[in-house]
C-alpha cells in the first residue's frame, strides 16, 4: 500500500505541476508567434489575424488545465496554509534559471487565485511583488544585435541589418530602400551627418514585430551621448516583393505603434523582459504594463498595471469619482483624477433601449480583444475581485454604486471589493471636446470621427451606437471608440435603405412605416441623432456624406466577404517613402557625402 506523501513532497509536486503548465503555455505562445515570419513572407494575412485571435485564448486554457490537474491529483480543498506557502517557495526554485520568470510568477498567481479565497491574495501565498529579477537574463538568440558602421560604413550596415532578418521573399530594390532610409535620417539630423564617435553603433532587436501587413525592425542608433530610436516598416510592394515603406525616428511616433488601440504584435521572444527593457530605453514614457500587453502578454500587462495602481494609491490622496460626461445606460464609469485610466462596471439594470444582458456585454468586450482594433478601439484590461481602499471612494460614487451596481461589489472591512471591472486609458469624450472646439478644430475632429467609423467598418466592426459620447480623443488628437455593448461584426448586419412611404403623410408620422429586424440598420437614420448641430452637420456632409447611404456599408461587406484585407498605417501617409520619394524614370545613384559615415 503506497505511503501518503509528506507535506514537503506535496508542495514540491504541486509546484512542478504549475511550472509545467506555464512552460507548456509559453511553448505554444512562442510557436504561434514564430509563425508570423512565415505568414508575412507568404502574404497570408487572414491566417496572421487568426493567429492573433487564437493566441488571446491560450493563457486561460493553460491556467484551467493546470487547475484541473491540481484538483485531480491533490486534495487541494484540505491543504493547510503551510503547504500553500511551501508551494510558492518550491516554485521560486524553478524560476532561478528561468527565461520568463515574471510571466511564470503571473501564471502561478492565475492558478492559485482560482483555488484560494481572496484573503490569501498576499505575498505569503502569491507573488504580490516579484521574487525573481529579470535583469541580465541571458538569451539565445540574443535580445538585440549590435552593428558598428565605422567598420563597414553606414550604407552597408543598414543593408546588412535588413538582410539579417533572412526574409525568403526578396526585396524589390534594396539599394533604393537603403538610399531612402539614409535620406530620411539625414533630414532628421538637420541635413548633416555627425562625426562618428568611438561608441557609434546600431542596436536592433533580434526579432521583427509583425502586425497586419507589416514587419517592423525596431532599434536605436547610438553615437556619443546621442541616441536615436527607429522603427523601419517593411511591407509587400505592388510587385509582390518586399519594400521598406517608412522609417519612424521620433519616440512619440514609435509609441503610437504600441498604442492599446491597435492589435497585438506577433514577436518571437525567448526573454520577453529583455525586449520590454529595450523598448523602455527608447520609449521611457510607455508603461511596462502596456508594452507587455502589446507583445501579446496581456496577463503580465495586467499584473504590472495592478501593481502600478496600488503603488499610485499609496502615493496619492485624491478620490475615485464619477467620470465626467453623459452617464452610460450599461456601464457605470469612474476615474481617479491623478491616474490616467477609467474604471467601468456593468450596471445591474440597463436603460430601456438596451435589449442585452450582462453576459452579452462581456462577450462584446472579449470580441474587442480578438479583432484588429486598427487604432480606433481602446483595449481594455478585465479584472475580477479587485480590492481598493474604501476611503478613496467619493460619497457621490459610493451612492451611485449602491444605486445602479449593488450586485457588483462587496465591502470587506476597509476594502471595496469589485467583482468584475474593465479598465481603459482615459480620453476626453468626443461630445465634450466638440462643445469647446473652434470651427477649424471641429472640422478636423468630425473628419477624424468619420474616418474612425470607416476604418472600423473595413476591419469588420460596426460600432452600433455611434453617438459622439461613445468616442474619445487621445492625447495625439485621434478619435477612438470605447463603448462596446452594441458592436457587431459588419458581416452580421443587414444594411437597408428606407423604403418609400405608402403615402406622403406617413413620412411625417412618429411611427415607422417599415419593419426592422434586430440586426437591420438604416444608414439614412444616422443623420437624425448625429447631425443636429449645424456646424457638425456641415463638416460631416463635407467629408462623409456616403456614410449615410447603404451603398458604402454594403460595398465594405462585399470586400470583407471576398477575403480582402485592407491596409492600415499607424503612421501618416506623408512618412511613406512612396510619397516622400516618388519614383523617377532614372534610378537615382547613392549620394556622395564625402565622409565615412554613409
Amino acid at each position: 500500500m503506497p505511503q501518503p506523501l509528506s507535506s514537503e513532497r506535496i508542495a514540491e509536486t504541486m509546484a512542478r505541476v504549475m511550472i509545467e503548465g506555464f512552460d507548456r503555455h509559453y511553448r505554444i505562445f512562442r510557436e504561434t508567434s514564430s509563425r508570423a515570419k512565415e505568414l508575412f513572407e507568404a502574404g497570408d494575412w487572414p491566417k496572421q489575424l487568426e493567429a492573433v485571435r487564437e493566441r488571446v485564448e491560450f493563457y486561460d486554457q493553460r491556467v484551467q488545465e493546470t487547475v484541473e490537474r491540481l484538483r485531480r491529483e491533490f486534495d487541494i480543498a484540505n491543504l493547510d496554509d503551510a503547504i500553500w506557502q511551501q508551494v510558492k517557495l518550491h516554485y521560486i526554485g524553478h524560476l532561478l534559471e528561468h527565461k520568463q520568470p515574471e510571466l511564470a510568477e503571473t501564471f502561478f498567481n492565475s492558478v492559485t487565485t482560482k483555488i484560494l479565497h481572496r484573503s490569501y491574495f498576499n505575498n505569503q501565498y502569491i507573488f504580490a511583488r516579484p521574487a525573481i529579477s529579470t535583469e541580465y537574463i541571458e538569451s539565445y538568440p540574443p535580445v538585440y544585435t549590435s552593428y558598428y558602421p565605422k567598420e563597414e560604413g553606414l550604407r552597408r550596415t543598414i543593408r546588412r541589418i535588413l538582410e539579417d532578418f533572412d526574409w525568403q521573399r526578396p526585396f524589390e530594390d534594396l539599394d533604393r530602400d537603403v538610399l531612402n532610409i539614409l535620406r530620411t535620417v539625414k533630414r532628421h539630423l538637420g541635413g548633416r551627418w555627425p562625426a562618428p564617435e568611438v561608441n557609434a553603433q546600431i542596436q536592433v532587436l533580434y526579432s521583427a514585430f509583425y502586425r497586419n501587413k507589416t514587419a517592423y525592425v525596431i532599434g536605436k542608433a547610438i553615437n556619443g551621448h546621442q541616441e536615436i530610436p527607429f522603427a523601419v516598416a517593411v511591407r509587400h510592394g505592388d510587385s509582390g516583393m518586399l519594400v521598406v515603406d517608412a522609417i519612424l525616428l521620433e519616440a512619440w511616433r514609435i509609441s503610437v505603434l504600441f498604442s492599446l488601440s491597435r492589435a497585438y504584435f506577433l514577436v518571437d521572444m525567448e526573454v520577453p523582459s529583455g525586449y520590454v527593457n529595450f523598448l523602455r530605453s527608447i520609449l521611457p514614457n510607455k508603461p511596462r504594463s502596456e508594452l507587455y500587453t502589446m507583445l501579446g502578454l496581456g496577463k503580465q500587462g495586467k499584473t504590472m498595471f495592478f501593481r502600478d495602481l496600488i503603488a499610485h494609491l499609496r502615493h496619492s490622496n485624491d478620490h475615485f469619482i464619477i467620470a465626467p460626461g453623459i452617464k452610460g445606460m450599461v456601464m457605470l464609469v469612474f476615474t481617479l483624477p491623478s491616474f490616467p485610466y477609467v474604471f467601468k462596471i456593468i450596471k445591474d439594470v440597463f436603460g430601456s433601449s438596451k435589449n442585452i444582458d450582462r453576459e452579452t456585454v462581456r462577450q462584446k468586450y472579449l470580441m474587442v480583444k480578438r479583432v484588429d482594433r486598427v487604432g480606433r478601439m481602446a483595449d481594455t484590461l478585465e479584472f475580477s475581485q479587485v480590492a481598493l481602499p474604501l476611503a478613496r471612494f467619493s460619497p457621490e460614487l459610493l451612492e451611485e454604486l449602491r444605486t445602479v451596481a449593488a450586485s457588483s461589489f462587496e465591502i470587506e472591512g476597509d476594502q471595496m471589493v469589485i467583482k468584475h471591472l474593465y479598465i481603459e486609458r482615459r480620453m476626453t469624450p468626443l461630445n465634450l471636446y466638440l462643445e469647446q472646439a473652434d470651427d477649424e478644430e471641429l472640422e478636423r475632429v468630425v473628419r477624424e470621427y468619420g474616418n474612425a467609423i470607416r476604418e472600423l467598418a473595413i476591419a469588420n466592426i460596426f460600432p452600433g451606437d455611434m453617438l459622439w459620447k461613445n468616442f474619445g480623443i487621445t492625447r495625439y488628437g485621434r478619435v477612438v471608440f470605447y463603448d462596446y455593448d452594441e458592436i457587431e461584426y459588419m458581416t452580421d448586419v443587414n444594411f437597408r435603405a428606407i423604403p418609400p412611404a405608402p403615402y406622403p403623410e406617413m413620412e411625417f408620422s412618429s411611427e415607422a412605416w417599415y419593419s426592422a429586424g434586430p440586426l437591420d440598420v438604416f444608414p439614412e437614420e444616422f443623420a437624425t441623432f448625429l447631425l443636429g448641430d449645424p456646424r457638425i452637420r456641415k463638416a460631416f456632409l463635407k467629408y462623409h456624406r456616403d456614410l449615410l447611404t447603404p451603398r458604402f456599408w454594403q460595398e465594405v461587406q462585399r470586400r470583407i466577404r471576398a477575403g480582402m484585407v485592407e491596409d492600415f498605417f499607424p503612421y501618416g501617409e506623408e512618412l511613406r517613402f512612396c510619397r516622400l520619394y516618388p519614383p523617377k524614370r532614372r534610378k537615382p545613384s547613392l549620394p556622395q557625402t564625402g565622409g565615412e559615415m554613409p
